[in-house]
């Protein structure tokens, strides 16, 4: 098993707190009047998931090459 590194744990921050952000926008678009606006926050679930996806991949490499 290989230790977190400093930017493997930056990268899986991000995916975090993009993560947090996609599910939010999943329970505001579900509620049906999202505070931002239905445009806004649709873009930033699409932004949001696979950002989600690529950070924590980023992580995954990074602490495996060190």
């Amino acid at each position: 098993m290989s230790p977190l590194t400093p930017v493997s744990g930056l990268f899986l921050a991000g995916a975090c707190v993009s993560a947090i952000a996609a599910v939010g926008c999943v329970f505001e678009l579900g509620y049906g009047q999202p505070q931002l606006g239905v445009p806004l926050t649709w873009t930033i679930l699409l932004l949001s998931t696979p950002a989600t996806v690529a950070c924590f991949w980023a992580a995954v490499r990074s602490a495996r090459q060190e």
